[in-house]
């Protein structure tokens, strides 16, 4: 199942283990180690990063909408987003 993610970004949702917001230090620490080890995917397009989806193959993809909002996209529910994606 393909998902935009923001900014005309698409993600095959059967590869992703989890998605996590990212404000906190820990996780912003995985970002930095990912990067580092060119295993991030920036998909904010220049955003702020709001989400990190962890892939099957350890990659991270980051995203700038919020965990909720690909939630409710992956669950084909656009009239429950709150518009906090900024797209």
């Amino acid at each position: 199942m393909l998902v935009n993610i923001g900014y005309g970004n698409i993600v095959n949702m059967d590869k992703v283990v989890g998605i996590i917001k990212a404000d906190a230090a820990p996780i912003k620490r995985m970002i930095q180690i990912a990067r580092d080890t060119n295993q991030a995917v920036d998909a904010t397009c220049g955003r702020k990063t709001k989400s990190v989806l962890v892939m099957d193959s350890g990659q991270m993809v980051l995203s700038a909408l919020l965990p909720d909002t690909i939630e409710n996209r992956v669950n084909g529910n656009p009239l429950t987003e709150r518009g906090q994606d900024d797209e």
